[in-house]
């Protein structure tokens, strides 16, 4: 930053001010002094002239307001800036809250303890609350409405200061005895600040000032320092919240009136005295610190003794109180910014984010692409190429830094485009994801990559998309950038990095190039190192570490030099690419900033108090190499050439002239020729990029204002006097003797000037000579062509369109009944909407071709903002089946994709295409339809494979005689068997038509259910599904068979041969046979269950009984005991009696178990005789005429009838009265006919 005084405002009375407060929202100034002085003034900036604006912009006194009130010394003024209140108090504790009334302040409201005086007052964030602390120790908390929220009487204590925390939960109370006390906002004490700073200090002192940043523009780094407390000996702290035990200290070396925060919360002003030890006197300055400690500038002011400081609400001045004046001094920031190819990068904070907010703002499009950087360091630009330097976390060593804005929709064709690139990239690794991206290497490489690396350099492109980022140890403190290389410094070393873009590789093959790290691109090197170029230098940073008696401050590059600048003015020069050192210079001054010229000659130097000075570097001698005395002064003299400026912030080269630069002196700039100024032109604007005799200068200023919504009226163009001149001879005498004029000041940018008039006037000999002396071999190309056309209107069009005025240009052509000129016109500047529109207007057949063409292209524009719907329109018209398809996918208009596939013919180039898009929404019959279309059988299977459509798959291979289909069966189900997938292998056999398989599998995962004793209802549904998927393998062999016969043979006898062939292709024949039986015994071990608990308990006992068929299924156990169970509760003790002898003579149970089952069986037996009460029907009831009967799957009685129903699924019965209340198959649960 650099900091001058700008503007003094004198008291009347020479009445001495104590203290000055600025409001940061509507920025007046409230100043108190001795005599119960208080005034309310107001700057303000009146300027017609638009390029006029901020600093550079004149300020007068708008508002100059006495209020009186007071009668002592008014000590406090405070601000609310949320309610535009303003509250002061003088030295008789008397307190006035004033309010803004119809343009002028008036009292509201008046306290008076008359008590004691106060000593603080602060408002907290939110304005709600006020905090008042007097020095007899009573603290007074109040509301903006005037109602005392609590008070409170610290006794024995005299207190002097107040601060709110950010969050308004915490009040810190300075002491007159310099302790500082933190109470909650209750008014209860929580405990008491460790101050570090005064460690080992003796003798009284007192608190000059306590200011809590609370955070309203964000914080340039998380977890950023920003509670300020400092003492009147110099001594102070910074901490990131009230009881930080490592807080920053501060020894000013001065006597401290006042400190604040600037605006974000960046920058801390201590304002003070300071003992001049040479003349004895004290000197009034100002110290400015970043919340790390680092000191900034020092700003010496006149007067006797300063009193207060107080920034403006922009950051960009700041308010001195010194004896009876305010002295402003104007504050030239150091933005992080830089300019590359038509974009001004620009860095900001914002309070809801942690990250910095990087704004890439292409000023010829006026688009802007925001990125989110996490402690961001720096940005420095070169070309089309910007480089930012940030911390990596500790926690994310190899991510990067760099993440995407969220919100983010990209607007334009260029822009999305871009934008996809961009999350290519990001999803490969970190780049800078973000908003960072560092392109990923491969893991082994990337791991001593970044290693400990604490920082790291992101090279972006001018829309901020991450191209490649180093890793690197070294604080990047000051960095610069050629079109080759980058230099980043640390106080002790420097690192090169000789980067490559590839312009014209995609994203995969820049991650290629990434991870190709050869040796050599990157170097570091020692300051008090003496390289000599020819031995490569090693990436070793452990070097980097070795302290220097003489740190770096400042470096500056061009392709072939390396200029470093160090503390004590030692100059030193390098050669790149090639690092060598080729000379020291000695310049006695510390530099701030360094600049060299386009061919190297020249270097400038802002030292650290910004005076700009000259250095040659071709004339000057080495220091200490061998030299007389005399020889070593003069080239520590330097240059004869005494050129000095003060006061000067900025200052660029021009590109293309090596004699040619632009300086910033407070808000003026100034143009220089040889070290000769041109009249200055006033603006505060920093300047961007000085070329063909044109400045081009950014308002950082007012873009920062508001960053969200940079404005094209922010980018100067200023225009160097030659060419101004030049212009005005033009315009004014003619060519011939602008022509003179140019020939004696020659410079590319006039000759064209000169050729673009001669143009003008169709003076096409002059044009020629000019464009020639100029380089344009377009130009030349242009006038040549224009001498070959014959009609003068003609030449008046084409020149007419040479100058970018195309509307007319076109009107020429039409009034010429040149419609085709016209036309070509629009194509070249691809406006085919015009082209269109002059097509369909015109009289006569239009080109089909051409109409085609057009309406293609305007498919493309739509296409490209992702407009779908308007761009299938033209694309119909235009018959562009490509992008037709593609833009129907997008639309997910998969009947416009099929209307569109049936309308190709067959084998075009088109339907691979189509059926892909088919496969990839799951629309497998269209992906085959289209497959077939073009004769791709092969991809048809592999798609149906694909989503699963196996049956679909066995098909196609059938017709097609493909062989591959059943390997691929078997290896995509065993697949699944190893992964345990074993129901989804079912489902694939079932879709492939493979019942037997997947009932086999099915009868499986049955059987290891019923071992594992789940739910029996679970196991029965397991059964059934293995047995309805061998009745499915029954009906496939007979319809196989019906298929075959071809109707030669009667019905029977084709099923008869079905099912022969599987007698013979069958191995597991109980599978086949007894497909039901598992099914059977669950159904009748949940029936009888089912009837018991119903209370249903002779028919559960009929069902039980039933069960004896089923123990190579069921546990005989489970079997005998729900049949003693059913027997006993039906009173029939003879079968309870017969279950009791086979469960005691199981050889499955332990002896515990068969001992339980005796004592129980004796308990039972002792009361009721072993008999069945009704007729012993039980043995021969299954027995009929015909061997066996059927049972009843509803009741599981034994069918007796003649007529009974029978499932056309199990093939199983019932008897007719009780299957009439069912809709579904007891057993396969199949509909009912």
């Amino acid at each position: 930053m650099f900091i001058y005084l700008s503007k003094k405002i004198a008291i009347p009375n020479s009445t001495r001010l104590k203290c000055v407060s600025w409001n940061k929202d509507q920025g007046y100034i409230a100043c108190g002094g001795e005599d119960g002085l208080l005034k309310v003034l107001k700057l303000e900036t009146q300027t017609d002239d638009a390029k006029l604006k901020g600093l550079a912009a004149p300020s007068n006194l708008s508002m100059n307001q006495t209020l009186e009130g007071h009668s002592g010394a008014v000590q406090v003024v405070t601000w609310n800036e949320q309610y535009q209140k303003l509250t002061t108090s003088d030295q008789n504790g008397l307190i006035i809250v004033w309010m803004l009334y119809k343009g002028s302040w008036y009292e509201e409201m008046i306290n008076n303890r008359n008590k004691s005086v106060v000593r603080s007052m602060s408002w907290n964030a939110n304005g709600q609350k006020i905090c008042i602390v007097y020095e007899d120790g009573a603290v007074i908390v109040g509301s903006v409405d005037g109602n005392r929220i609590w008070g409170k009487e610290l006794k024995g204590i005299q207190l002097a200061h107040v601060a709110w925390s950010a969050d308004s939960k915490i009040l810190l109370f300075g002491m007159a005895n310099g302790e500082i006390h933190i109470y909650d906002n209750q008014g209860n004490f929580i405990v008491k600040m460790t101050i570090s700073c005064l460690m080992n200090v003796t003798g009284a002192i007192s608190i000059a000032g306590i200011h809590w940043y609370p955070g309203t523009e964000g914080y340039i780094e998380p977890e950023c320092p920003c509670l300020a407390v400092c003492f009147d000996n110099g001594r102070g702290q910074i901490m990131r919240y009230e009881n930080d035990e490592n807080p920053i200290l501060l020894d000013t070396q001065m006597n401290v009136a006042s400190i604040q925060w600037n605006h974000s919360g960046s920058v801390l002003a201590v304002a003070g005295c300071q003992k001049n030890i040479t003349m004895d006197k004290e000197v009034n300055v100002v110290q400015f610190y970043t919340p790390f400690g680092e000191h900034l500038r020092t700003l010496k002011v006149p007067g006797k003794q300063m009193s207060a400081v107080s920034w403006e609400g922009g950051g960009l001045r700041i308010g001195l109180a010194v004896d009876s004046f305010i002295y402003f001094a104007n504050i030239r920031p150091d933005y992080k910014w830089g300019y590359c190819s038509n974009t001004v990068v620009y860095a900001y904070t914002r309070p809801d984010r942690l990250e910095y907010s990087v704004v890439f703002w292409d000023t010829k499009n006026n688009e802007k692409f925001v990125k989110y950087v996490k402690s961001l360091i720096s940005i420095t630009t070169s070309g089309d190429f910007c480089i930012l330097a940030t911390k990596a976390d500790d926690n994310q060593a190899q991510e990067c830094p760099l993440v995407s804005s969220p919100g983010f929709a990209p607007g334009s064709e260029s822009e999305r485009a871009r934008w996809k690139g961009y999350e290519r990239a990001v999803a490969r690794g970190p780049v800078l994801s973000s908003i960072g991206q560092e392109t990923r290497r491969d893991q082994e490489e990337a791991e001593p990559e970044s290693g400990n690396a604490t920082f790291v350099l992101v090279l972006c492109n001018s829309i901020g998309t991450p191209l490649d980022s180093k890793y690197i140890d070294i604080d990047p403190l000051f960095v610069t950038m050629t079109k080759t290389h980058v230099i980043a410094a640390s106080k002790e070393a420097f690192y090169t990095w000789q980067y490559r873009v590839a312009k014209k590789l995609t994203a995969m093959e820049i991650n290629q190039v990434a991870k190709t790290r050869k040796d050599g691109r990157e170097r570091v090197y020692h300051i008090d190192d003496t390289p000599t170029g020819n031995t490569d230098g090693t990436l070793d940073f452990a070097k980097a570490f070795t302290a220097t008696r003489d740190p770096i401050c400042c470096i500056t590059a061009t392709d072939k030099t390396l200029i470093v600048g160090r503390e004590s003015g030692i100059v030193q020069r390098y050669s790149l690419p090639n690092v060598a050192l080729l000379n020291k210079y000695n310049v006695n001054y510390r530099a701030y900033q360094l600049s060299l010229n386009c061919n190297s000659s020249r270097l400038a130097i802002i030292d650290i108090a910004g005076v700009l000075t000259f250095l040659d570097l071709d004339s000057r001698l080495s220091v200490g190499d061998g030299f007389t005395a005399d020889q070593e002064s003069a080239a520590a003299a330097g240059d004869p050439s005494k050129f000095e400026r003060k006061d000067v912030w900025d200052m660029k080269w021009a590109n293309d002239n090596p004699d040619l630069f632009a300086m910033m002196e407070k808000t003026r700039m100034y143009v220089f020729r040889n070290l000769d100024p041109e009249e200055p032109i006033q603006t505060s604007g920093y300047i961007c990029n000085f070329e063909d005799l044109e400045i081009k200068s950014v308002l950082l200023d007012e873009i920062m204002k508001d960053p969200e919504r940079p404005n094209k009226d922010y980018l100067i163009n200023f225009e160097i006097r030659s060419l101004r001149d030049s212009r005005a001879l033009i315009e004014k005498v003619g060519i011939e003797d602008a022509s003179q004029f140019i020939e004696d000041n020659p410079h590319p940018r006039l000759w064209r000037l000169l050729a673009e008039a001669a143009l003008q006037k169709l003076d096409l000999k002059t044009a020629e000579q000019a464009f020639v002396r100029c380089k344009d071999y377009q130009g030349i190309e242009f006038v040549k062509r224009l001498g070959n056309l014959q009609s003068e209107s003609m030449k008046q069009a084409e020149v007419v369109a040479y100058f970018g005025r195309f509307e007319e240009a076109e009107r020429m052509y039409l009034d010429m009944d040149r419609r085709d000129l016209a036309i070509n016109l629009r194509i070249k500047l691809g406006d085919w909407f015009r082209v269109l529109q002059l097509l369909k207007t015109g009289s006569g057949d239009s080109d089909d071709a051409l109409l085609e063409q057009a309406y293609n292209a305007i498919g493309d524009y739509f296409a490209d903002r992702q407009k779908w719907v308007n761009a299938v329109q033209y694309y119909l018209q235009g018959r562009k089946q490509e992008r037709l398809a593609e833009c129907y996918y997008m639309l997910e208009d998969y009947e416009g994709l099929e209307r569109l596939a049936n309308s190709l013919p067959e084998n075009h180039k088109l339907l691979p295409d189509i059926g892909q898009m088919f496969v990839t929404v799951g629309m497998c019959e269209q992906a085959v339809n289209a497959y077939l279309k073009c004769n791709q059988p092969k991809a048809a299977v592999e798609a149906c494979v694909h989503l699963n459509q196996w049956n679909k798959a066995v098909e196609l291979a059938k017709d097609h005689n493909m062989k591959e289909i059943g390997p691929l069966l078997s290896k995509y189900a065993s697949h699944l068997l190893e992964k345990n997938k074993r129901l989804e292998a079912v489902e694939l056999y079932r879709k492939a038509h493979h019942f037997l398989d997947a009932a086999k599998l099915m009868f499986k995962i049955a059987d290891e259910e019923a071992k594992k004793r789940t739910r029996p209802l679970r196991v029965k549904k397991l059964y059934v599904l293995a047995a309805l998927l061998v009745e499915n393998y029954h009906e496939q062999m007979k319809t196989s068979q019906q298929s075959k016969a071809k109707g030669k043979k009667s019905e029977a006898t084709s099923a008869l041969a079905g099912l022969l062939e599987e007698d013979a292709s069958s191995t597991d024949n109980r599978v086949v046979d007894n497909a039901w039986r598992g099914a059977e015994a669950y159904h009748f071990f949940l029936l009888a269950q089912r009837q018991l608990y119903d209370g249903n308990v002779d028919a559960a006992m009929k069902t039980a009984l039933h069960l004896r068929d089923y123990e190579d299924i069921i546990p005989s156990v489970e079997i005998y005991s729900l049949l003693a169970i059913c027997s006993s509760a039906n009173r029939a003790f003879g079968t309870c009696s017969r279950a009791f002898i086979r469960l005691e003579s199981l050889e499955s149970l332990g002896p515990e178990q068969r001992q339980a089952y005796e004592e129980l069986a004796l308990e039972i037996f002792t009361k009721h005789p072993p008999k069945d009460n009704r007729k012993a029907e039980l043995d021969s009831i299954n027995e009929g005429v015909d061997g066996k009967l059927p049972t009843c799957i509803v009741t599981g009685r034994i069918i007796s009838e003649y007529q009974f129903w029978m499932c056309s699924t199990c093939k199983h019965c019932a008897t007719e009265q009780e299957i009439n209340r069912y809709n579904f198959c007891p057993l396969c649960h199949s509909a009912l006919a």
